[in-house]
């Protein structure tokens, strides 16, 4: 791959991040698992999503448990490639949230995250996500959300 090639794959991977955040901060995530490879994986120090369901099935639980604000800020985006068709994306995310519609009250951000993402491409051309891999820097007083493992068996009906 060219380093023009690279640079607009890279911009284009970019791009993706950004508009997946969008859709999970102003969409509830309808569309979150279209970002994933079929079999993809979203890892965080306490919580495990398995394939595209499951991690859909994560943003449908947050639309049942009622309305939240949040942003995810992306920032300190940078990319390797290893090969024509394998890319690894590292950025930061700065998440503000809390539940409850807005606006709410400004505080510190809830988490200061570096995640690490692997892209692959498909025989399509898109790229998607196969892993994203959250390394936790920085931590606030609201929670974040998520799911156990106990928790999502229970709502895939896996128990």
């Amino acid at each position: 791959m060219n380093t023009e090639t690279r640079r607009e794959v890279a911009r284009h991977l970019h791009e993706k991040v950004v508009a997946y955040w969008h859709d999970v901060d102003f969409n509830w995530g309808r569309n979150a698992s279209a970002h994933y490879t079929e079999d993809g994986i979203f890892l965080g120090s306490s919580v495990r999503y398995d394939g595209r369901s499951e991690i859909q099935e994560f943003y449908n639980w947050r639309i049942d448990r009622g309305e939240r604000t949040n942003v995810h800020l992306v920032g300190n985006f940078h990319v390797e490639f290893e090969g024509d068709d394998t890319a690894t994306a590292a950025w930061i995310c700065t998440l503000y949230a809390k539940d409850g519609p807005p606006p709410q009250e400004t505080a510190p951000p809830i988490s200061i995250t570096r995640v690490v993402d692997t892209f692959v491409r498909q025989d399509n051309g898109d790229w998607l996500c196969a892993k994203r891999h959250w390394h936790g820097l920085f931590k606030g007083g609201v929670p974040a959300t998520s799911l156990t493992r106990e928790e999502m068996a229970n709502r895939m009906g896996k128990s």
